[in-house]
């Protein structure tokens, strides 16, 4: 995450991708949508550029394997 990289909210997310909010957590079960980050005990969000990422190429978005899983 560079330092100029936002942490969105579902609300946002869902607005700027135009996905329903069971259509995006299918999408994040299959790995073609960027997973949450947590940001609080009760709250997460997105890095707004893995968004801007799959924005831009939907179709061909896989997310990228972590070394911690």
């Amino acid at each position: 995450m560079n330092n100029t990289d936002r942490i969105i909210r579902m609300k946002t997310v869902l607005a700027r991708t135009g996905l329903s909010r069971s259509t995006l957590y299918r999408k994040i079960a299959e790995g073609t949508f960027p997973r949450q980050i947590p940001i609080s005990v009760h709250g997460a969000g997105w890095h707004e550029s893995a968004v801007n990422r799959w924005i831009a190429d939907p179709r061909s978005y896989r997310e990228e394997a972590s070394p911690l899983r």
